[in-house]
């Protein structure tokens, strides 16, 4: 069964999600519930080429510093294999505000935190005492941490991850490289270097909305997905759908196919290991 490791769940009229105003969001600026999840998840399985296996576990990622979010996630996990919430990192309860979550409705399906860090005006904000304290108090807790960052924070996630190296990092979106501009450097470097850290590993994830103002096309990001495997392997690289933010780009049976099609030339093992094995281990699904 193919886990998707990525996707986001928001009602509007609980939570403010503001964001979703911004020019260019018009496709998502909507309330995105279960059912449509579910409904997606089922066209997808059905029409994506070689998809064989059902789309039969999934990861809610927060999409607000909020842990009033976290909470409505946490309260709709049975329908997902776990959550990704948010607590706040620089607060000194934050070892507290994990705990409270974890006895929570829900709470058991906790498997790790993320914060908006792409969204920080400070671009070491991940280095700053108060977070590596924060992060090592998630890491005791057995909790993952997803790296959303861009080009002026990737330095100091690096910095954070040798830092912490009993923490379990996941980067978000690649790192999202800048595909429509054309970067390469310095983000596969970062990429290499990374993967060089044993306690990180990447989503194959939300690629195609890095991709404008050129369209998206396999041939455009075969190249991004190709490093991201050769750097980590596939034993330390998930699938996520990114959904619904992926829909500004492509449905998501088209991202399912793509990331199908990505791994046309890997083992059987590896194709189950990005598809499924890796967010099973780091995610702890099914325990």
């Amino acid at each position: 069964m193919i886990v998707d490791a990525h996707h986001h769940l928001w009602d509007r009229a609980r939570q403010d999600h503001g964001w979703l105003a911004t020019p260019g969001l018009e496709a998502i600026d909507r309330d995105f519930t279960v059912a449509d999840l579910a409904a997606a998840v089922t066209s997808a399985t059905t029409a994506a080429p070689g998809a064989a296996d059902a789309v039969g576990t999934t990861v809610a990622v927060q999409a607000l510093n909020s842990s009033a979010e976290t909470h409505d996630l946490l309260a709709a996990a049975g329908s997902a294999g776990a959550v990704v919430g948010w607590v706040d990192l620089i607060s000194a309860r934050c070892g507290t505000r994990m705990d409270e979550l974890a006895a929570a409705p829900g709470g058991g399906s906790l498997r790790g935190l993320r914060h908006l860090v792409q969204d920080e005006p400070d671009p070491r904000w991940l280095v700053r005492p108060s977070v590596l304290r924060g992060l090592a108090s998630a890491a005791e807790r057995r909790l993952a941490f997803d790296l959303l960052v861009r080009g002026p924070q990737r330095a100091a996630a690096l910095d954070a991850v040798r830092q912490l190296p009993g923490t379990s990092f996941v980067i978000d979106h690649a790192g999202k490289p800048n595909i429509g501009a054309g970067e390469w450097e310095p983000w596969a470097a970062w990429i290499t270097a990374m993967a060089a850290l044993p306690n990180v590993v990447c989503k194959l994830s939300g690629l195609v909305t890095e991709c404008p103002p050129q369209p998206w096309s396999r041939s455009l990001l075969a190249p991004y997905a190709q490093h991201v495997l050769d750097a980590f392997g596939a034993d330390r690289v998930m699938f996520g759908s990114d959904w619904p933010v992926c829909l500004l780009q492509a449905t998501y049976a088209q991202v399912l196919g793509l990331t199908v099609d990505l791994l046309d030339g890997a083992s059987p093992a590896e194709r189950e290991a990005v598809l499924g094995g890796t967010a099973r281990r780091v995610y702890r699904l099914g325990t």
